[in-house]
């Protein structure tokens, strides 16, 4: 089985309402959307969101990586030798690892494909249904307690709650409204998005912690680069820490958990390069006792329904964070992943499960 072409085309689609949080505002989900056919005639798919306060990536740099590197790189191979195909991707060129990221999932839905098997059994099978947390922009105290009403009242019973866009106050009265207005049964995380210093992480955590806020856990409380301080808001509260931006390669996970700085990992498709490379991660923490999450950027039910597949298969990954394709305006996939409030069921196709994705002009 071997790859015969690769095209890549933009996607645009209006989210219902902006997505706010400390980093950034998005009011349009865009990515580069990647399809690789193969000889034999199999189509996989693949999506890259453009990130660029996180992962540095731009429509333009994805679009260029795929078409410039990783395209003359993958034509011919053979994916029957996929552990050769994928070492090459990650060596290739270094960092766009959204770029790798969308053609990893492509070829991961050929293989899989072409095994007869739906992705997640593929990879190992643990599940075929998982639940997604809803995420409440950053907003005003007032507002976000009514968005966080509405989610509830949509079947959510777990929130993750954007801080660390103000001062320290305004993120506490935003915590303490929503809690009053979900009521001590809905699970709450908090995620900074590396809003606050090790110092005012421990403050504000502390005092939640004092007045009974009953947070399930926080997330990248500090700068990615500062591993120190991680650990210093880790070592000093009781409740859970997550790296999320700290953490991209397998060797960036490694020192987190050799230093103990966070109690738990968000693993990220888009951050790791693929599916490839998050199964290192995953096996890494799993080895050092620490469960793992996996989230998302603001990407539709293709670049979500690899990672639902990916998440799905391991017994370590514990929590999801898979809400993206809900705030879009309209649905341009067709198969894959299917919702039903917060529940995920897993397709049983072959592959990702995908049939088609009603694009733009191929780039």
């Amino acid at each position: 089985m071997k790859i015969h072409s690769i095209e890549t085309f933009k996607l645009a689609v209006p989210l219902i309402k902006p997505f706010k949080t400390a980093l950034r505002t998005v009011e349009t989900a865009e990515a580069i959307v990647v399809k690789i056919t193969c000889d034999n005639g199999i189509i996989g798919w693949g999506e890259a969101p453009p990130t660029l306060v996180i992962t540095g990536d731009s429509m333009n740099s994805i679009e260029a990586a795929i078409q410039i590197v990783l395209k003359p790189y993958l034509l011919h191979k053979n994916l029957l030798n996929y552990e050769a195909v994928f070492q090459g991707i990650q060596t290739v060129l270094v960092g766009n690892s959204s770029a790798k990221a969308a053609v990893d999932m492509a070829l991961y839905d050929c293989i899989a494909q072409n095994a007869g098997l739906p992705l997640y059994q593929f990879l190992g099978g643990y599940h075929d249904e998982i639940e997604t947390d809803f995420t409440v922009s950053v907003n005003s105290p007032e507002e976000m307690g009514e968005d966080a009403v509405q989610y509830v009242q949509n079947g959510f019973n777990v929130l993750k709650i954007k801080v660390g866009k103000d001062e320290l106050e305004t993120d506490l009265e935003r915590i303490k409204e929503i809690r009053s207005k979900v009521g001590p049964n809905i699970k709450i995380r908090l995620d900074a998005n590396q809003g606050w210093k090790p110092k005012d992480a421990i403050k504000i955590i502390r005092r939640m912690e004092d007045l009974g806020l009953d947070i399930e856990l926080v997330e990248q409380p500090v700068k990615a680069h500062d591993i120190e301080g991680l650990k210093q808001v880790t070592d000093a509260v009781d409740t859970l820490i997550m790296a999320d931006e700290s953490v991209f390669s397998p060797k960036q996970a490694l020192e987190v958990l050799q230093t103990r700085s966070a109690d738990l990992i968000n693993i990220k498709l888009m951050k790791a390069g693929g599916i490839y490379q998050a199964e290192i991660i995953n096996r890494l923490a799993e080895t050092y006792g620490v469960e793992c999450m996996v989230g998302s950027m603001i990407e539709t039910r293709l670049g979500i329904t690899a990672a639902a597949h990916f998440a799905a298969s391991k017994k370590n990954i514990t929590r999801y964070d898979f809400d993206a394709p809900l705030m879009l305006a309209k649905d341009v996939i067709e198969g894959g992943i299917q919702y039903a409030g917060r529940k995920i069921t897993l397709p049983k196709d072959s592959g990702l499960g995908i049939q088609n994705v009603n694009l733009g002009n191929e780039v």
